[in-house]
């Protein structure tokens, strides 16, 4: 329950020390007394991964015509945990992925530049790109207005981690998936460091060369502002106390795993196709660490948009954890090859057992009266379903959003084929309460969030509101 104290503290305050100053989260504190008791801001997240996800045999949405989750389909069952918060969708299409007639092969680029645009990646290896400003920024450029940052793009394969290119398309299009607008990708965080000091040195108000003593110390961030943070806590009551405490020892836990993996990468140099210096060598442990980065973002309304590329398209990533060394696109061009086939269904199932633990860490961290999981719509997905055969009809999607502005959890949903994609994304946009977002891409209208018969209408438009 939150408790109004009669003690305000501005949402913006910072805690400082020399060289150093770090946001705070959310407090109850920072509620005028008048705002309405316990409202928190909705929260959205983009989650794509690459490389389609099997849906062979139902491995991914459950079979039939829709209605309630019952048993969790294979690949989803890591997220059993959170059924009654799931969406599972079936139907929905990007036909923007297709190539025209005189294009030849890039469906991966394609691909993962519409699945937040709607729009076709112009086919060009040059610097004239050109596709569609993503959902993300649309929902960046209304939230912004209130946060530090507008957005977070984290990327967990840097731009170097690609070898070649698809056919006459620029990397420029594997190496994000938010497009600021027509012409301009923005670029993917992908170095855990880099993306620590964005969230908190940042802003004009640290000193590089400070934070440079700090690290060559071995000494956290936590140490220049300790005295702030005193002074600070007695003014709060113990909910925000706690909360408080909670949040110093996550960043102090963050920064000791970057440390550890900045030393472990100057020890034993990574391959330099294992991903950028200075990360995890586990790719489990380089997950956990960007998202603990992302969930303290949110913890601290320094933005209310992500956007999370797991890996790029064509990714030549393998995952030793698993027990094979098989690059992840090489067994996704299975042929019907049955071991191939498990090793993309243990590489999917891999991938949602570490969105569960994403899912977790937003479930049990507090916010308002309820959790940072309360108040968040993610979307997770591919931007192909069969990649052996790159198919970009009914897209392997789901999204986290059960209990946000009357969103039923607990569901599969079947629209009419050949619906846009792009529809979910504005209706996504509107729950999520960005005005006036009529069009995206090659939407053609909002969609209902409820499994039932759909109305009289288009095929390609969906169950319209």
């Amino acid at each position: 329950m939150m408790v109004i104290t009669g003690k305000f503290v501005d949402r913006r305050t910072f805690l400082r020390g020399t060289g150093a100053a770090l946001a705070l989260p959310l407090l109850d504190a920072m509620t005028p007394a008048l705002a309405v008791p316990g409202a928190r801001p909705v929260r959205l997240g983009f989650v794509q991964v690459p490389n389609g996800i099997m849906n062979l045999k139902n491995e991914f949405a459950p079979a039939g015509a829709g209605g309630p989750l019952q048993e969790l389909p294979r690949i989803l069952q890591p997220l059993a945990d959170f059924k009654d918060r799931m969406l599972v969708f079936s139907g929905l299409d990007n036909q923007q992925a297709a190539g025209l007639g005189f294009e030849v092969a890039g469906d991966h680029p394609r691909a993962c530049t519409a699945w937040l645009t709607g729009s076709h990646a112009k086919m060009t290896a040059g610097a004239d790109l050109h596709a569609g400003v993503s959902a993300d920024q649309v929902a960046a450029k209304h939230f912004g207005k209130e946060t530090q940052l507008a957005s977070l793009e984290v990327s967990l394969e840097s731009p170097d981690v690609l070898g070649s290119c698809e056919a006459a398309y620029s990397c420029a299009y594997y190496n994000t998936i938010s497009w600021r607008d027509d012409t301009t990708p923005n670029p993917m965080e992908s170095r855990p460091r880099a993306l620590f000091e964005r969230l908190f040195g940042a802003f004009g108000v640290t000193d590089p060369k400070a934070r440079a003593i700090l690290r060559q110390e071995d000494r956290s961030i936590l140490d220049a502002i300790n005295e702030d943070a005193k002074r600070l806590r007695i003014k709060l009551g113990a909910p925000d106390r706690g909360k408080i405490d909670q949040y110093l020892e996550a960043v102090r836990d963050v920064e000791r795993r970057i440390q550890r993996a900045e030393a472990q990468s100057k020890d034993h140099p990574l391959p330099e196709m294992a991903g950028p210096a200075g990360t995890p060598s586990a790719w489990s442990d380089y997950y956990r660490l960007m998202t603990d980065l992302m969930v303290l973002a949110w913890q601290t309304d320094m933005t209310r948009v992500t956007t999370f590329q797991v890996g790029h398209e064509m990714s030549l990533r393998a995952y030793p954890e698993l027990g094979f060394g098989d690059s992840h696109h090489s067994v996704t061009h299975h042929h019907g090859e049955q071991d191939k086939i498990a090793k993309v269904i243990q590489i999917n199932t891999f991938h949602t057992k570490m969105l569960s633990y994403y899912l977790d860490k937003l479930r049990s961290t507090p916010d308002g009266d309820g959790s940072l999981l309360d108040h968040s719509m993610i979307l997770y997905g591919a931007a192909l379903s069969d990649a052996n055969l790159h198919l970009y009809t009914d897209l392997p999607l789901l999204l986290i959003a059960g209990g946000v502005n009357g969103i039923k959890g607990g569901q599969h949903i079947r629209y009419p084929s050949r619906t846009p994609m792009a529809n979910l994304l504005i209706t996504m946009l509107d729950k999520a309460g960005v005005p006036n977002v009529t069009k995206l891409g090659d939407s053609t209208g909002k969609l209902e969030l409820v499994a039932s018969a759909p109305k009289s209408a288009d095929a390609n438009q969906g169950r319209t509101l």
